[in-house]
């Protein structure tokens, strides 16, 4: 979904995210918990048990690991049968902080013997409802979904929301000095994504359609000069390919493996699209192990458009510490890298730093500016059976400053 970055729907993905991670990427990576930590004895098929081997008899003790008495919810989420309502708590500098909540829902799909036998473990379906509101006015709604079919040959992601954004945008030097322009999105979406996995391999080809039926507003109208008319084009439909591969040993806080993608999108009046233009993305994460309690993670991020694509779905740096489209332009690139230290079996503590450009409208790649971003944070193994962390992230750069509240892995 991160085709959306671009645009004022992110926000409301951003709170949808929470979805998968506290649960499909967090299910997935239920047999691999990270570094730093032992598995534990709770599983999806057998309830948890105290020390002495007797069974649950309080409803608290769905949040308390049996093992070493810590603060767990690996059985309230493993367990739970109705609804996981999921606290969205959002931090992000462009539009200030806010809050929402979300319904999640899980069934695991039937996994055949011959899945079985070579271990391939079907990651289960999560379907669930979303929505959130912050101080600048900016609030959102929507349902999203993913299932897996045919033993996790096939899957298929899907969206649909609406949403009223309020963003600012940097003209980063265009026809004058640099200015902030305040804009309003105010539209329904939708995102339609289905995947093939290549044979036994961890390789899969997707297609996708995203659909944007969204209005654009300064506010101030005398900032139109800044804008080619068909920058604010209302409806933006795209078809799109996308080539993926995973050998992450755990996809909520992996400690080794590389996840990479490709992904081109064509919109086009063809599609129901008002322009004619192309949007990119590829990244690469890699995960290295660096002794029993160190995890070193890299990631290389390119996001580009071409054509007549409306000035809100440009790219914009997006690192921790950068406000979101504070950096925006026809490409952007950015490197970044992250290390983990798993002080204990329950806590690490973390530092980051990356880079990022923008360029294309005005200035090229060589004379863009670098922009920098670095923080620490820490993190709690809040549920051991499914590797999942939550904690904080501080973060600052040049412009800005912020604080994060991260549930699983950073990088989306």
């Amino acid at each position: 979904m991160r085709a959306f970055l671009a645009t004022g729907v992110w926000f409301l993905l951003c709170g949808m995210s929470l979805l998968s991670a506290a649960g499909l990427r967090a299910q997935e990576a239920a047999e691999n918990p990270p570094a730093g930590t032992t598995p534990s004895p709770l599983s999806p098929d057998s309830p948890p048990s105290s020390s002495s081997g007797e069974k649950k008899t309080s409803w608290w003790s769905n949040f308390k690991d049996p093992k070493d008495g810590a603060l767990d919810m690996s059985s309230w989420l493993l367990k739970h049968k109705g609804a996981l309502f999921v606290p969205i708590i959002i931090t992000e500098p462009a539009v200030g902080n806010g809050g929402g909540l979300a319904a999640v829902f899980f069934h695991q799909p039937k996994q055949s013997e011959e899945s079985k036998e070579s271990g391939r473990r079907i990651p289960p379906d999560i379907y669930g409802i979303a929505a959130f509101k912050t101080e600048n006015g900016t609030w959102g709604y929507g349902v999203a979904g993913s299932f897996h079919f045919k033993d996790d040959t096939w899957r298929y992601v899907g969206a649909v929301g609406k949403t009223n954004v309020n963003l600012n945008y940097y003209t980063q030097g265009l026809l004058g000095a640099p200015k902030e322009i305040g804009y309003n999105l105010n539209g329904l979406f939708s995102y339609q994504q289905v995947s093939r996995r290549l044979g036994v391999s961890d390789l899969f080809v997707s297609a996708r359609w995203l659909y944007m039926d969204i209005d654009s507003r300064l506010n101030i109208p005398g900032d139109n000069q800044y804008f080619k008319p068909k920058e604010f084009a209302q409806r933006a439909s795209g078809l799109g390919l996308g080539l993926s591969y995973d050998s992450r040993d755990n996809t909520l806080t992996p400690s080794k493996g590389w996840l990479w993608r490709v992904e081109a999108t064509e919109y086009a009046p063809a599609f129901g699209s008002d322009n004619t233009f192309q949007a990119y993305r590829a990244h690469a994460y890699g995960y290295f192990r660096l002794g029993q309690d160190w995890v070193l993670g890299t990631r290389a991020d390119y996001r580009a458009v071409r054509g007549d694509a409306p000035f809100y779905q440009q790219p914009s740096i997006d690192l921790r510490g950068i406000s979101y489209g504070r950096y925006q332009d026809q490409n952007v690139g950015m490197l970044e890298a992250e290390l983990r230290w798993n002080v204990t079996p329950r806590w690490a503590l973390l530092g980051f730093g990356g880079a990022g450009k923008a360029w294309g409208r005005t200035l090229n790649f060589g004379d863009a500016s670098t922009h920098t971003a670095e923080g620490v944070g820490f993190r709690y193994l809040i549920a051991k059976a499914l590797g999942l962390y939550v904690g904080v992230d501080w973060a600052w750069s040049e412009s800005d400053h912020a604080y994060y509240i991260q549930v699983g892995s950073a990088w989306r």
